[in-house]
């Protein structure tokens, strides 16, 4: 049909489809050729160097949380920021590698590839010999694996944002994700462990990893290399320093203090001098080729046992980058695409797993560095990433000394951030106690159960509390305060007064089958109402809804006028304004005074304004009660409740 009708469409409304399908899939198209040269271009060229000279070290250090050689580090470095200059839509993020995921990315390859798989005897018979471990091989292999991992992370990454997934991100509640880093933190942290004290233990994965790494590592304490330990510990405490210093003056600072590659230079050079990989055996990076590998496509033989960890890894680095991204769009007035998001980082890491590079999203600390020190677009990320490109192709060989102590410090400085983040325990104490749950269910289940599974478990939490806030809402009975038009629970605000004989019930959730026999029990306990049999009292409902009262049929405003003590008669009148005045009229029938002596609330007004929706069981449940309750003595009352049916 759309074949057919196509001569319908008007050519220039064909045209601007595609330029319209053209500029959301490239932003770059958006953005560049506006690109005001002499306003942006020094603050980017300022803010990529900057940036550039942070991600050098980190790459070599996060290679290492992803099990993998320190120069993979490197292209994930490079080949994922040029890609997502052209396909990404937030200007200040800094796409790279990233601790998380780097640990994420570890924990698998080392479960599919562990040094058990690659022991080799020293001597063929004698048993007694400790075992040697193949690291050529152990490292391709586990290069593969990330690389196949990285194409399946992209893969899922590139189906939800062209299905238009991007809100999956809002299942993931910022006391979950911030409780989820600080575990992964405490993950890494441990891991790095064995790196400043330079002890051999093996790496662990699956449920209380992080609990075997810190056995392991006191275990084999005795073996601490103290030289290793001391240049460690001095390189922390500069860090530590510098990141307090960068923090204390950045408004008098131009530029932060770029400490890392400080660091990383003096220290190689110390190691060089001294060698301290020849003469204290103190472990180093080692190798690292020059020059970019060729293209290769990953191994797609392993993918079946990889699937659940790529769903994982895809959606947590989704969440970084879009958290991020919308606190600098807010900040600076622009919008970001979570499904562009969700495109680009598919395409930076799918198309990058061709170029031996492992998962990557937004780094937090590099993106702060990219927009204090002037970054407007993403151009500062490219130029970022041709900083990393001169040190892989011409000058990568210098760092071969650099100590693994070193880049284990730079990783342990860099987690003071997330570790601040327990600050938020008594801050969530004190304004909302289900908020605190997760993030302490986020924390605890990341902690011991790993990093997969604690995901999975903080969600499935998560959405519980979601049920458990729909069937544990808050109840009250309304009272008017006085000369306003505003209605307050009167149990909290002492000036609220009920309206004589009128019960206005607030329930603040939706009615639906899940707490449908929770409105109706709330409603009956708040209003005291008594279902005994043979109960003679002339009980109306009305629904208020947004603070009105619906138009009702004529026989119902009859029934809303009842006899009250001193055989008065009281009319309810909801005003425009939403007070509610009653006047009295004489009535000496003898209904009445039975009347009087048996039910003191005449009317019931049920306040509908938090209720987003009801089902047919929310509205059979309510119909239900009202027939229950009133129409065996007072038939006309049926019309009413159908009434409030219908209105439902």
């Amino acid at each position: 049909l759309l074949h057919a009708n196509t001569h319908l469409i008007p050519a220039n409304q064909s045209e601007v489809f595609s330029r319209s399908a053209a500029l959301s899939f490239l932003p770059i198209l958006t953005w560049l050729p506006s690109y005001p040269i002499k306003e942006y271009l020094f603050g980017d060229i300022v803010s990529g160097l900057s940036t550039g000279v942070m991600q050098l070290p980190q790459g070599l250090a996060y290679a290492m949380l992803a099990a993998v050689p320190p120069v993979y580090g490197l292209y994930a470095s490079f080949y994922p920021v040029v890609l997502y200059t052209f396909f990404g839509t937030s200007k200040h993020v800094s796409i790279g590698t990233f601790a998380v995921i780097s640990l994420m990315i570890g924990g698998v390859v080392v479960r599919e590839a562990p040094d058990s798989m690659f022991m080799l005897q020293a001597n063929g018979t004698n048993s007694s010999v400790p075992s040697l471990i193949d690291t050529e091989a152990r490292d391709a292999r586990r290069v593969h694996l990330a690389v196949a991992l990285t194409s399946l992370v992209g893969i899922n990454q590139l189906l939800l944002g062209l299905l238009r997934f991007g809100f999956v991100a809002i299942y993931l509640t910022e006391p979950l994700v911030r409780g989820f880093t600080t575990a992964a933190s405490v993950h890494v942290f441990v891991s790095q462990l064995k790196y400043l004290f330079c002890v051999k233990t093996r790496r662990f994965s699956g449920p209380l990893s992080v609990v075997y790494s810190l056995i392991a590592v006191l275990k084999d304490i005795t073996s601490t290399n103290i030289t290793a330990l001391i240049l460690g510990l001095t390189c922390i405490v500069f860090l530590y320093g510098v990141k307090d210093v960068n923090e204390r003056f950045k408004a008098k600072l131009p530029l932060p203090i770029p400490g890392e590659i400080i660091v990383v230079i003096v220290s190689t050079g110390v190691s060089y001098g001294m060698s301290l990989f020849e003469n204290y055996q103190v472990d180093i990076v080692g190798t690292i080729p020059s020059g970019l590998l060729l293209p290769a496509a990953p191994d797609f033989s392993v993918l079946p046992n990889l699937v659940t960890d790529s769903i994982a890894i895809a959606i947590v680095g989704f969440s970084m980058d879009i958290s991020l991204a919308k606190i600098f769009a807010l900040k600076y007035g622009y919008s970001v695409d979570g499904n562009q998001e969700l495109i680009a980082l598919g395409l930076c890491n799918f198309i990058g797993s061709f170029f031996h590079t492992f998962a990557v999203t937004c780094s937090m600390s590099r993106s702060l560095v990219q927009e204090s020190t002037g970054g407007k677009t993403q151009i500062a990320g490219f130029l970022a990433s041709l900083v990393v490109l001169l040190v892989v192709v011409a000058i990568g060989f210098i760092f071969q000394p650099l100590p693994q102590t070193v880049l284990a410090a730079i990783i342990m400085v860099n987690l003071v951030g997330m570790f601040k983040q327990m600050r938020d325990i008594p801050l969530l104490w004190k304004t909302s106690k289900l908020e605190l749950a997760i993030w302490l269910v986020a924390f605890v289940s990341s902690v011991l159960l790993g990093l997969d599974y604690g995901l999975l478990v903080s969600i499935g939490f998560a959405i519980v509390t979601v049920i458990y806030r729909t069937q544990s809402p808050k109840s009250m009975i309304l009272g008017h305060i006085p000369n306003t038009g505003m209605y307050c629970d009167v149990d909290e605000y002492q000036e609220s007064i009920e309206c004589t004989g009128i019960k206005i019930f607030h329930l603040n959730a939706s009615i639906y089958f899940a707490n449908s026999d929770l409105y109706i029990n709330t409603l009956k306990q708040k209003v005291a109402l008594s279902l005994r049999r043979g109960l003679r009292c002339r009980l109306s409902f009305c629904v208020r809804v947004n603070g009105r009262s619906p138009s009702v049929p004529q026989s119902m405003e009859k029934g809303m006028a009842h006899e009250l003590v001193g055989g008065s008669q009281v009319l309810l009148d909801v005003q425009g304004n939403g007070q509610v005045t009653e006047s009295q009229t004489e009535s000496d029938s003898e209904e009445t005074h039975f009347l009087r002596t048996l039910c003191a609330v005449h009317s019931i007004i049920l306040d509908f304004t938090p209720v987003n929706f009801i089902d047919s069981v929310g509205a059979k449940a309510i119909k239900s009660v009202s027939c229950h309750a009133f129409m065996r003595r007072k038939p006309y009352l049926a019309a009413h409740v159908h009434h409030l049916h219908n209105y439902c």
